[in-house]
Formats: C-alpha cells, sequence, structure tokens
C-alpha cells in the first residue's frame, strides 16, 4: 500500500492511510509482546526484517546485529519470562516519513521472571525503528530497558 504525501510548508506530511497501517502494525506488537511476556518470541520474530543491518538491545544483554543473531537473543531473553501479561502501552512518540517509521513507548507487563514464582510487574521503555520493505513494515531496531524513572548520576558508574 503506497501512501499518499504531499508538502504543507515545506514540510513532507504523510496521509492518514500510511498512519492507519502504522496503527495497524502497533497493534500487532502489542500482542506480540503479550505473547512474550508468556515466554513466547516467536510472534515478535515475524514482525522483524530478515536483514542483517537489523539491531536488537534489551535488558538482557548488549546488542546484536543481523536477524539470526537477533532471534537467538530474542528467544533466550522470551525464556526469562512466564506466565505474563501485557498491561499497557504508554506511547510518547511516534512518527510514519516515507518507508520509515519509529514508536517510543513504555511498555508496561506482569510476569514471573527468572526462577521466580511471584508474578512482578515490568515496565520498559522502547524505542521501536521500521521500515517498509516489499510493501510491509518490518522492525530492523529495537531497544529496551528498565529505566522508567529519573536516577542519580552515581546508577550509570560501573566497576
Amino acid at each position: 500500500m503506497l501512501a499518499s504525501v504531499w508538502f504543507l510548508r515545506g514540510r513532507r506530511v504523510e496521509s492518514d492511510m500510511a498512519t492507519s497501517e502504522f496503527d495497524r502494525l502497533i497493534e500487532q506488537q502489542h500482542l506480540a509482546v503479550d505473547a512474550f511476556a508468556k515466554g513466547n518470541d516467536e510472534p515478535l520474530a515475524e514482525l522483524w526484517s530478515r536483514a542483517e543491518d537489523v539491531t536488537l538491545g534489551n535488558p538482557f544483554g548488549p546488542f546484536v546485529r543481523g536477524f539470526e543473531q537477533v532471534a537467538e537473543t530474542m528467544k533466550r531473553a522470551a525464556a526469562n519470562y512466564r506466565d505474563g501479561e501485557a498491561t499497557g502501552f504508554d506511547q510518547l512518540a511516534k512518527h510514519v516519513a516515507g518507508d520509515v517509521a519509529y514508536l517510543v513507548e513504555v511498555e508496561r507487563l506482569n510476569a514471573k521472571m527468572g526462577g521466580g514464582e511471584d508474578v512482578t510487574p515490568v515496565d520498559l521503555r522502547c524505542t521501536s525503528i521500521f521500515r517498509r520493505e516489499d510493501g510491509a513494515w518490518r522492525l530492523v531496531h529495537r531497544h529496551a530497558d528498565p529505566i522508567t524513572t529519573a536516577r542519580p548520576a552515581e546508577s550509570v558508574i560501573q566497576g
């Protein structure tokens, strides 16, 4: 589906068609995050580009590059979650520009983490970048970490 594009005061503007298509993708991603909270990485993996330039940074390890490493990393990360659910998504920003789009959210989950038996809340600040490939939106970068509140400068000092 091609989006209508026009210029307003020198700025490129996407039509509602591109935005509504992207909104449907966001709904898919939210359902995939819900499955991830249950330990199932497959719905989220389906959203990814298979290109070698994709990147992932998650709370359980360093950044990885390339779909094969991304898929392996997501499988290991999903294994940390059990019996969970997505409880909300606080959208901070989204933008569609041509064949690239981004989404910034705080994802709110409840899940049993690691070997724990108690369901615990997990809040992650997430940035997702998408690109249109062969007419479909594909995830090309995702970064998620647990920093959702202000922290002192000392919190970034290592060692």
